[in-house]
């Protein structure tokens, strides 16, 4: 952060006509503007990717292949399934992701999310639990 300090960048927020904000970037562009999806895909991404071996290298003057499941998209996924099972709950999830409907990211992600089963075995594990240990015994 010191050799590269954040560069303010002032954008509309959330959607493309929304209100401007100015916020503090840490990853810019090649010229100290914002980073663009589609290149962060193409020229990082992807080319990471490809040097790990997931996708093949591109031919000379070609595109990446496809790699939806390999996208950034995956890596969206992949942070929403963390906070799930930390236990994350769906509206502050939606607040994240950029949904402005917490059913979307409900019917998104609800496979990721723990059982309610699992929920419930833990929640009366933890109070048998505690009762055990308490000071009367009992």
């Amino acid at each position: 952060m010191k050799r590269f300090p954040p560069v303010e960048i002032t954008l509309p927020w959330k959607v493309a006509d929304g209100p401007p904000v100015t916020k503090r970037l840490i990853f810019t562009g090649p010229r100290g503007g914002h980073v663009w999806r589609t290149s962060l895909n193409e020229e990082a991404w992807k080319r990471a990717l490809a040097s790990a071996e997931v996708i093949p290298e591109r031919k000379v003057g070609e595109a990446y292949d496809e790699s939806r499941k390999n996208g950034m998209h995956a890596l969206r996924h992949f942070y929403a399934s963390v906070l799930l099972d930390a236990g994350e709950n769906i509206k502050a999830l939606a607040e994240y992701l950029g949904h402005s409907d917490p059913g979307l990211t409900l019917r998104v992600y609800a496979h990721l999310m723990p059982s309610s089963q699992e929920r419930t075995r833990k929640a009366v594990a933890a109070v048998f639990g505690t009762a055990q240990s308490g000071p009367s015994g009992s």
